[in-house]
């Protein structure tokens, strides 16, 4: 910079220059650095290289001439021209790009039907690096390698030697790339603006014809056959994925022992085809392939013939009327290929259609009788209790094999975890020495289950300590029919309670007891509740 050279305030001519020549470093510091991944612009402090200290003046002189502020007037500044700050082409052109619209010849070979195919494409340039992009747009249902066509790169032209500018391209121009001709007819609105801002005039835009066999697929042809009313597409396209659905019974006959069976008929509105399933019930040991008629067209009547005929299959030819919907009646017996299936019911889609396309039809499910099964609807027998573990646990080596632990009530036990109802109670006993013995009865409301629990007494000789398991316990009088446990309904204070041959009567109860009771007030008699609230505010008083 001049300040450097210059530092006896001479003005800045020739001969009036003097270089520092001790100094060896002439770097230049950054004006660009990147954050975020973009590009900004920075002030930079004191250049690499040079004294650390700088006057004010200069540093001033320096920072107005980076915020391009004009400085102010003077005789030695009248020839100085504030300069402009230097942007890179890469950020002030970053991701600006010219679109053009294209088309190209592709002549088509060994074909009645065409001899060339027109293809539009759209031409990218990138003003940031003078990359190009050829691009065309996908259409469904071609056949056609579409897409991508030229990936971006620089394109040479053959004719400079150098790659294609922007300079270059213009409406109505050929572009020979790699052996293809394209030409451009049209392009977008900013790519207008920008040729515009550069003085660079368009040409007309042109249109973009349109390819033969496109518009030969849009006219209709000629046939001279006499079109039908029936147009097997429309009904594809409409009724596609739609399906009746009926349940009937199947009157096998044919074997040795005549059997009712149980399956499903299919027809498929979208090509007036019926498919026959049988509902195959839990080890019932059938064959594991319930197809019994696979998915095909059905005749109804065939036409007549003066002369005897023999086929391996009927053609449409040979038929005059196939089954359709309306032959498919509920509570009628239907017959195909030789088998008769009684309908007694279909689903709801299926009753919504004729409702709405077949209203005088009345799709009316019928009972049927149900089907004895002698071996899973026989009455097993129940063996009686062995004592041993719960009855839930005797029950289910009667139900398999392999036992399985009994269900759960999950909810009950997660909303009643660590809920506990305690009581006091004594023995009732025809030994004096069990009168004085006390003990604690526990009820988990979790699981529903009892524990007793012996209060330790002085000079009593009795052990102390777990009278009875967590377990559940039966009321008196109940059955293996008809089981029956006890319930915080069941315990009042004064109440006695069995348990496997030990009577016992429940003396005192917790506070817990009553807020839980009166919680469930519905559900618990009202002597229960009475009872609870008398001792406990006996106990309070005392």
């Amino acid at each position: 910079m001049s300040w450097f050279w210059n530092s006896h305030g001479l003005p800045f001519l020739p001969g009036n220059t003097f270089r520092d020549v001790t100094k060896s470093a002439f770097h230049r510091s950054q004006t660009l650095h990147y954050k975020y991944g973009f590009p900004l612009p920075h002030r930079p402090g004191d250049d690499i290289g040079q004294d650390a200290h700088l006057s004010e003046q200069l540093l001033q002189q320096k920072i107005n001439k980076l915020t391009l502020i004009t400085p102010d007037v003077r005789s030695e500044s009248l020839y100085k021209i504030p300069s402009e700050e230097f942007v890179p082409a890469h950020v002030a052109l970053d991701k600006k790009v010219l679109r053009f619209y294209a088309y190209f010849q592709e002549d088509i070979l060994f074909s009645p039907d065409e001899v060339y195919r027109v293809r539009p494409v759209m031409i990218y340039y990138y003003l940031e690096d003078d990359s190009m992009l050829i691009y065309e747009p996908r259409v469904k249902n071609t056949g056609l390698l579409q897409g991508k066509r030229l990936k971006r790169q620089h394109v040479p032209n053959t004719e400079r030697g150098d790659h294609y500018q922007y300079k270059d391209l213009n409406l109505g121009i050929d572009l020979d790339l790699y052996g293809v001709n394209y030409h451009i007819t049209d392009c977008d609105e900013f790519t207008k603006e920008f040729m515009a801002s550069e003085g660079i005039p368009l040409n007309d835009p042109q249109p973009m014809p349109v390819d033969p066999y496109t518009r030969g697929r849009k006219i209709p042809q000629s046939c001279h056959i006499t079109p039908s009313e029936f147009d097997p597409y429309h009904q594809f396209l409409t009724m596609d994925g739609k399906v009746l659905r009926f349940f009937a019974l199947w009157d096998d006959a044919h074997r040795l022992y005549r059997e009712t069976r149980t399956v499903t008929i299919h027809y498929f509105l979208a090509d007036d085809t019926v498919e026959i399933r049988e509902v195959h019930e839990p080890n019932s040991g059938r064959d594991p392939f319930p197809v019994v008629m696979r998915r095909q067209r059905l005749p109804k009547n065939l036409k007549p013939r003066a002369f005897p005929s023999c086929v391996l299959e009927v053609s449409k030819h040979e038929v005059d009327e196939y089954f359709s919907p309306t032959d498919f009646q509920l509570g009628h017996t239907v017959k195909l290929l030789s088998r008769s299936f009684m309908l007694y019911d279909c689903d709801d889609f299926t009753k919504d259609y004729f409702q709405i396309n077949h209203p005088d039809m009345e799709m009316k499910p019928i009972e049927v009788p149900k089907k004895v099964d002698m071996y899973h609807d026989r009455k097993r027998e129940v063996p009686p209790y062995n004592g041993f573990g719960s009855l839930e646990d005797s029950l289910q080596n009667c139900l398999s094999l392999v036992p399985k632990p009994p269900r759960k009530d999950v909810m009950k036990m997660l909303e009643n975890n660590l809920k506990e109802l305690r009581y006091g109670a004594t023995m009732i006993s025809k030994y004096p020495v069990d009168k004085s013995r006390r003990f604690i009865l526990t009820y988990f409301l979790s699981n529903d289950m009892i524990s007793i629990y012996e209060k330790p007494g002085r000079n009593s000789g009795m052990i102390s300590g777990k009278f009875l398991e967590k377990t559940r316990i039966p009321k008196p009088g109940s059955t293996l029919e008809n089981l029956e446990f006890y319930s915080p309904a069941d315990f009042a204070i004064g109440a006695s309670v069995e348990v496997f041959g030990h009577r016992f009567v429940l003396t005192d109860a917790d506070q817990y007891v009553l807020t839980y009771l009166e919680s469930i007030s519905s559900q618990i008699p009202s002597e229960t509740l009475d009872s609870v609230r008398q001792k406990l505010s006996e106990g309070a008083e005392k």
